[in-house]
Parts: C-alpha cells; sequence; structure tokens
C-alpha cells in the first residue's frame, strides 16, 4: 500500500505533463501488444502453411498447393499464391521470382504496420518529460524570485525535485517502449527472412524439377 501511495504521490507532484506522457505510454503499449500477438500468429500460421505446401511441392502437385494456399490467410500462402498462379503460365525462374518478390512487397507493409509508432512514441515521451522539467524549472526560479532569502534554498530544491518527476517518468515510459520496437522489429525480420527462405526454396525445386524432367526427356 506504501508502494502505491509513493507512486500517487510521484505521479501527482509530477505537474500537468505527467497525463500526456502517461496517454503517449498508454498508446504505445496498446501498439506493442496488438503488434506482437499479430507477429507471432503470422509466424505460427506461416510455419503451419509451409509445412502444408511443402509435401504437395516435393510431389510436384501444384494444382492442390496453388488451391491451399490461395484460400489461406497467412503471408507465406499469399506470396505462394503469387508464385504458383505464375507457374501455371510460365515456367521461367525470373518470371515467377519477380511474381513472389510482387507478393513479400504487398505482404510486409503488414508486418511492419505501426511498429514505427513505439520509437516515435519514445522520443515524444522523452521530450515531454524535458519539457514538463523546464516548465517546472522556470516556474520554480519564478516563485524562488519572490520568496523569503531564507526559505529560498528550501523551496527551490523543493521545486527542482519536483520538476525532475517529469523527465523521470518520460524516461520510464520511452524505455520500455524502444524495448518494445526493438522485440517487434526483431519478430519482423526473422518472418520476412523466413518468407524469403522459402521463397527461395520453391524456385529451387522448380529448378530442380525443370532438369529432372531435361534428363527424362534425353
Amino acid at each position: 500500500m506504501d508502494f502505491f501511495n509513493a507512486i500517487v504521490k510521484f505521479f501527482q507532484e509530477g505537474g500537468p505533463f505527467m497525463y500526456p506522457i502517461l496517454l503517449v505510454f498508454a498508446l504505445g503499449a496498446a501498439i506493442a501488444i496488438e503488434r506482437y500477438l499479430y507477429l507471432t500468429i503470422a509466424k505460427q500460421t506461416n510455419r503451419s502453411m509451409w509445412d502444408k505446401l511443402t509435401p504437395l511441392m516435393k510431389a510436384n502437385n501444384y494444382q492442390q498447393a496453388m488451391a491451399l494456399s490461395s484460400r489461406s490467410k497467412s503471408e507465406i500462402g499469399k506470396i505462394m499464391a503469387y508464385g504458383l498462379s505464375r507457374l501455371q503460365i510460365s515456367r521461367n525462374r525470373d518470371d515467377i521470382e519477380i511474381a513472389m518478390e510482387e507478393g513479400l512487397m504487398e505482404v510486409i507493409p503488414r508486418l511492419e504496420k505501426r511498429t514505427h509508432y513505439l520509437a516515435t512514441y519514445a522520443n515524444i515521451a522523452t521530450l515531454l518529460g524535458l519539457l514538463g522539467t523546464i516548465i517546472g524549472l522556470i516556474q520554480a526560479f519564478t516563485a524562488v524570485a519572490n520568496a523569503n532569502p531564507a526559505d529560498k534554498a528550501d523551496l527551490l530544491s523543493a521545486s527542482i525535485s519536483v520538476a525532475m518527476n517529469t523527465t523521470a517518468f518520460g524516461l520510464m515510459a520511452a524505455i520500455p517502449l524502444l524495448l518494445m520496437f526493438t522485440v517487434l522489429q526483431t519478430k519482423t525480420t526473422e518472418i520476412v527472412d523466413s518468407m524469403e527462405m522459402a521463397t527461395v526454396k520453391f524456385l529451387n525445386s522448380i529448378t530442380e524439377q525443370r532438369r529432372e524432367t531435361a534428363r527424362s526427356a534425353k
């Protein structure tokens, strides 16, 4: 209970700038939670879809793979659908690769959506904290100028202590937001790398199939 009272006192003594910092942190935390859940689900669905497509492609059953990927809402399913649809028109590796790159360009923005806001919110929280401290110090020095000389030292130290609360709270909000930004960027990079790897594996399987067909024809 004492800890809770200390937090409330700390917040109240920080002044009006504590509220916008809290709002910025709340927005950032909401985005971080939503993005983390989205990326976690995306990673799982991509893995599940790839595990289903792999045996079909190894068996050269591209029609069924096309039907499965077209129905899928996963990112890897959309990319594979681009490649498989182009495969029905052209067997040229470059054409298929271009089609799959188009699919990548479509899904990557959805993975990166809103994540960059976290870094911006972290900077805003820090700057709001500094601004609150500066305004608090201005008010403190103004009040001290008209105070009793014997009380100036105590009044100034107390006012500075209160003014520094906003900087402390701004940093307390900014540090977790930056950590969450880094975590989400790492997860996004892992998913993008896995999709690029799947693209290369699919293209290699197409190339290998063409070679085997050419050998059989001789």
